[in-house]
């Protein structure tokens, strides 16, 4: 059978690995070397989920959405990961890396953001262990993203803008790697997806995975059963369905439906939908699919959503998607901002933007009545408002 994890070197079938310049070595190695033995031991796992609990708020329910269901003929149940603090998934893997650090004896934080929501969580974390941290985020991202930026001053944090290329996502991930590269000896780098160098990949899409097991449990209690039809996400990096997809990749009677932003449209050149577009390369340490030109310059991605306009996608997802395991959707910016729109209107919760591809899914394929739906409900709209209002004219 087909394993949809990663393998010791860090691979998914072909995609993953750790592309990185020599510099980078031995941090990376340390990591590689270390990460399992510390994430098993006992008294991190005690200090992890205490933490989870505590000051994350976790579990977050499983909502079973009946007006959405009604509508649309499924069981649909909805992963409330809009209600951790912060607001998004994101926390779940800032806090295990801030405790991964601490045990590496790591001193300084360095981060990228996108949306803002893992800025926001790697400041929060850092604030809480009491840890400088810097937090490079693309101009474009420090504009649409204000009340995040907030925040995360709020919190202590140094916000740096990127400035260079689209002045979104992969331009901050490529500051912080050369300030990584600057810092070797104090600096841990908390990445926020299912991105990256091995062991990045593996070790987010670990830290995450409390969402699937989660899922499994609530699942049991309410319909007698551990796993849905379908489990449903949207995808960026993919932080947040790789958690979600986590304990049933080797399921296979588990639908894995991932969704991503097509921007104003595959075609239109504004788009960030990977899988339509992406070709194998190589981006921010990883081999994976990726958006580029035929002589391998990456393309500029576009979405609606700061935290959807990556141009590439993790390995895990590249593999889902190529390996058949995974069904790929695509989602336009109307599309998406219609759905956040319906889930506001049914079932009075307001989803990020990026959350928001995942419902739009709905209107593209059919459910039987008897199907059992969970979405990933990855994060809240607050952040996205101005979005909103300028949209549809609030």
């Amino acid at each position: 059978m087909e394993n949809y994890h990663a393998d010791s070197d860090g691979f998914y079938g072909e995609f993953g690995g750790a592309f990185i310049p020599e510099m980078l070595y031995p941090n990376v190695d340390e990591l590689k070397s270390r990460y399992v033995e510390i994430m098993e031991s006992p008294e991190f796992q005690k200090e992890f989920h205490q933490l989870l609990r505590e000051y994350v708020g976790r579990p977050t329910p499983l909502y079973f959405a009946r007006r959405l269901s009604e509508k649309y003929g499924a069981r649909i149940y909805l992963k409330r990961e809009d209600l951790c603090h912060t607001g998004a998934h994101k926390v779940n893997n800032t806090i295990g890396q801030i405790l991964m650090a601490r045990k590496l004896g790591k001193k300084r934080i360095i981060a990228e953001t996108g949306a803002g929501q893992h800025g926001v969580a790697t400041a929060t974390v850092c604030a809480l262990m009491g840890l400088p941290c810097i937090v490079y985020m693309g101009e474009v991202d420090i504009a649409r993203q204000a009340p995040n930026v907030a925040r995360m001053k709020l919190l202590g944090a140094e916000v740096r803008p990127a400035r260079s290329g689209s002045r979104t996502l992969k331009d901050a991930t490529n500051e912080a790697i050369r300030d990584w590269i600057n810092n070797p000896e104090d600096t841990h780098y908390i990445i926020g997806s299912v991105v990256g160098p091995h062991p990045y990949p593996d070790m987010v899409a670990r830290f995450q995975a409390v969402i699937s097991e989660e899922i499994q449990k609530q699942l049991l209690e309410k319909e007698g059963r551990d796993a849905p039809d379908y489990v449903i996400a949207c995808v960026g990096g993919g932080s947040n369905a790789a958690g979600a997809y986590y304990h049933y990749l080797d399921r296979p009677e588990v639908g894995i439906i991932a969704v991503e932003a097509a921007g104003k449209g595959i075609s239109t050149g504004e788009s960030a939908a990977t899988s339509a577009l992406g070709t194998v390369g190589i981006i921010h340490g990883s081999k994976t699919l990726l958006m580029q030109t035929t002589d391998g310059q990456i393309t500029e991605p576009y979405s609606i959503s700061a935290g959807l306009d990556y141009p590439g996608i993790g390995p895990m997802h590249a593999h889902l998607f190529t390996s058949g395991r995974g069904e790929f959707h695509s989602v336009t910016d109307q599309q998406a901002m219609e759905a956040g729109k319906e889930l506001a209107a049914l079932e009075g919760i307001i989803p990020a933007i990026e959350t928001a591809h995942a419902f739009a899914v709905l209107k593209q394929r059919t459910f039987n009545p008897e199907d059992i739906l969970v979405f990933n409900l990855s994060g809240r709209g607050d952040k996205d408002l101005q979005t909103y209002i300028e949209h549809f004219n609030l």
